[in-house]
């Protein structure tokens, strides 16, 4: 049924486009053939004016050295040319050529020629013989009166010729409609095409739950550089990243269910240990304290671990405050909590100022786990140094260093180097390090200080100068 409904719909825009076009184009033709038929008619007229004007002009002469006898002209002499004459009065009498049996009545225009003498009159009328002519008229002034020349030539050629031009502007239009609407409607099913493989892939991602891109790129790998293409490659795009996040979604639970048994086990160890000593007293004494004392160290160890599953699964890019920072502070105040976990150790720090746009408590956290590192693998009296120069921030301590094997995975989910195995932590310190600078633009890297222990760098970039500006407002 929906896949019956989609056909009707993609049928529904073809057929919509193919209207369309057809409609412009007829709409078109209709002007251009109103426009055509409109000139061609004006123009006929117009040379039939201007025929029976020169017509009129030579047979003004004659006619006024014989009035009644219109010059001596004859029903042969009118029917050769196709034209019928006659003149007309002032005073409305008209003078006819014997044995013409079609004529026309004089009208207003003519009767005003031969008062006024002015100017010159044309238009059409029917005839007595109930047939279209026209008809123009020139003054004549002689010394019997004032007169006009009527001059009348049948309209039936220049309408038969009319005819033929709107039939063929008709018949030629239909012909373009037809074509417009073929094309539109081929057009519409090549354009749908790709519409076609989007709505089949949306789906098969809705019926299949598989993430799988487009790929109408093509054999050459590129998009088209239409809208089609942008969609396309939007598209793509968007399950490459659906793809990656549900992959780093399995990979977290799957880490995190293995990480999370082991203090769980233990836990659950310890406490079926207490609920049997309660029942018989099997443990000998001070043994139940050191087992609540394991307890609540595995408690704390769980509870952060959760705590930094919670923050590592937020995929949401940090969105930094409108406010720029300085970075100077952020770091001073994670050097002052790192101090009281290391009361035994040094801390060489040089700040400058580094004003950038970010979100204070997630920079804080991510420094703050930097320092503990440094602290956990510095030994008893060593120095953990701490400088920002520029736009980078310099952490190392004295510690054993990064081995050459983990400085690729130092920033993996759960990675635990063999140094690390024995230590307190979660894995996933400095896997919160990478997620929350790379979030605010920035890069960390890891390495080894020369003479002294593990080294790592963040980059962070600077707040734009009209940020500044806004701030310093």
């Amino acid at each position: 049924m929906a896949d019956k409904l989609r056909q009707t719909e993609r049928g529904s825009l073809q057929l919509r486009l193919a209207y369309l076009t057809a409609i412009g184009v007829a709409l078109s033709v209709l002007l251009i053939g109103m426009l055509t038929y409109v000139t061609a008619r004006s123009s006929m007229y117009s040379q039939l004016d201007q025929e029976l004007l020169e017509v009129a002009s030579y047979a003004s002469e004659p006619i006024s050295t014989d009035v009644e006898g219109l010059g001596g002209v004859n029903a042969s002499a009118l029917q050769a040319t196709n034209v019928t004459i006659l003149l007309v009065r002032a005073d409305k009498s008209v003078v006819r050529v014997q044995g013409i049996s079609a004529s026309i009545d004089p009208g207003p225009d003519e009767i005003a020629i031969a008062r006024t003498q002015t100017g010159s009159s044309t238009r059409s009328t029917i005839g007595t013989d109930e047939q279209p002519y026209r008809v123009v008229a020139v003054p004549l002034s002689t010394e019997t009166g004032r007169y006009a020349i009527v001059l009348a030539r049948p309209l039936t050629p220049t309408l038969a010729t009319l005819r033929d031009i709107g039939r063929l502007v008709g018949v030629c239009g239909g012909v373009l409609v037809l074509l417009s609407a073929s094309m539109g409607y081929l057009t519409g099913r090549r354009l749908m095409a790709p519409l076609r493989e989007l709505s089949n892939a949306v789906t098969r991602v809705s019926e299949t739950d598989e993430l799988a891109p487009l790929g109408l790129a093509g054999s050459t790998g590129v998009y088209s550089t239409d809208e089609i293409g942008d969609l396309s490659r939007s598209f793509d795009t968007m399950m490459h990243s659906l793809a990656s996040s549900r992959d780093r979604q399995r990979r977290l639970i799957a880490d995190a269910g293995h990480e999370l048994r082991t203090p769980l086990t233990s836990m659950r160890t310890n406490i079926e240990l207490l609920v049997a000593d309660e029942k018989s007293g099997m443990l000998p004494p001070g043994a139940r304290a050191e087992i609540l004392t394991d307890v609540a160290a595995q408690l704390g160890e769980f509870t952060s671990l959760v705590g930094d599953l919670v923050q590592l699964s937020r995929d949401d890019v940090v969105m930094p405050s409108r406010e720029p920072l300085d970075f100077a502070d952020v770091v001073a105040a994670a050097v002052e909590r790192a101090k009281r976990r290391g009361p035994g150790l040094d801390f060489d720090v040089t700040l400058q100022p580094h004003f950038i746009v970010g979100e204070p408590d997630t920079l804080e956290r991510a420094v703050t786990n930097l320092l503990d590192n440094a602290v956990k693998f510095s030994p008893d009296g060593g120095t953990v140094h701490v400088k920002i120069a520029g736009d980078e921030l310099t952490i190392w301590d004295e510690g054993p260093g990064i081995a050459a094997e983990d400085l690729d995975k130092i920033f993996d989910r759960f990675y635990r180097s063999n140094k690390a195995r024995n230590t307190p932590g979660t894995g996933l310190g400095l896997s919160i390090v990478a997620h929350t600078i790379n979030a605010h633009g920035g890069t960390v890297s890891a390495s080894n200080q020369e003479g002294a222990g593990a080294k790592f760098t963040v980059v962070l970039p600077a707040a734009p100068p009209e940020t500044l500006a806004e701030y310093d407002d």
